[in-house]
């Protein structure tokens, strides 16, 4: 019997009016997304979703597909803005993570404009890892690298954004100069930039490496930076098409899942 690692699940529920069957929802759903071919935590979050949104009419009722793909969305919005955290708060979930036997993947950037090279960039370095940290440079910071025109966004929407893909675990704001003190305090197993880098350049790859971790160059998806897309913007130019076929992904989560059976 091997040991499995107990799933604490808050509540869902905004407001309650009637628990009268309750359970029964919870249960329903539940078994209804294992026979769906949900993972058990995915099935068993449906269900507590479900539960909040069933306690909150009045009397025994049930809830629609509609409903429960709406509760599913809101959930997975909070479950967003929880991963930005402070440095105390994500070294702490990732000696959680080490703990679990899992490898803890850092990235680091501006992040201003989400963009496609953005997105291949994350995806790549969730690849070499199980928990992925990104460090995102403070307002002040992308003042400074980058010109008093800068940011396009608001450090809070940029943070919320990149906690938004499910590829990103953590997210971090810093306004140090360089990513060092983070990684000196977080340890990463894999440290990852992108490709226009060489390795030595990378700042922080000598001492990832000292302590025996990894660091790894991200291909760049070529006509696209933040930089290039704020001038395009500002031209009124429309954005190029790159030719290339989206990488495909399996449903993983509650998002995947609502929309898939919606």
């Amino acid at each position: 019997q091997r040991n499995v690692e107990p799933l604490h699940l808050p509540a869902k529920a905004l407001e309650v009016f009637d628990v009268s069957g309750a359970g029964d929802t919870v249960v329903a759903t539940t078994a209804v997304a294992l026979a769906a071919g949900a993972e058990f935590s995915i099935a068993a979050e449906l269900g507590n979703v479900a539960g909040g949104i069933v306690v909150g009419k009045l009397g025994t009722a049930t809830i629609s597909r509609d409903e429960l793909a709406s509760g599913l969305l809101a959930a997975e919005v909070s479950s967003s803005e929880a991963k930005v955290m402070s440095v105390e708060a994500a070294a702490a979930a990732a000696d959680r993570w080490r703990e679990r036997g899992q490898k803890i993947g850092f990235t680091n950037g501006c992040f201003d404009l989400l963009h496609p090279g953005h997105v291949s960039l994350l995806t790549e370095a969730k690849e070499s890892c199980d928990r992925l940290i990104v460090a995102m440079n403070s307002d002040d910071m992308v003042r400074h690298l980058k010109g008093e025109d800068r940011p396009v966004q608001h450090e809070t929407a940029r943070a919320i954004v990149l906690a938004s893909l499910s590829m990103v675990d953590a997210v971090i704001i810093f306004s140090a100069r360089t990513p060092i003190p983070l990684i000196e305090i977080l340890k990463p197993d894999v440290l990852v930039k992108g490709a226009d880098y060489m390795i030595d350049e990378v700042v922080g790859a000598d001492l990832v490496q000292g302590y025996g971790g990894e660091v790894k160059l991200a291909a760049l998806v070529p006509g696209y930076s933040s930089t290039e897309v704020i001038a395009k913007i500002s031209s009124g130019t429309a954005p190029r098409s790159l030719g290339i076929a989206p990488r495909p992904s399996a449903p993983t989560g509650r998002r995947d899942f609502a929309q898939r059976y919606r």
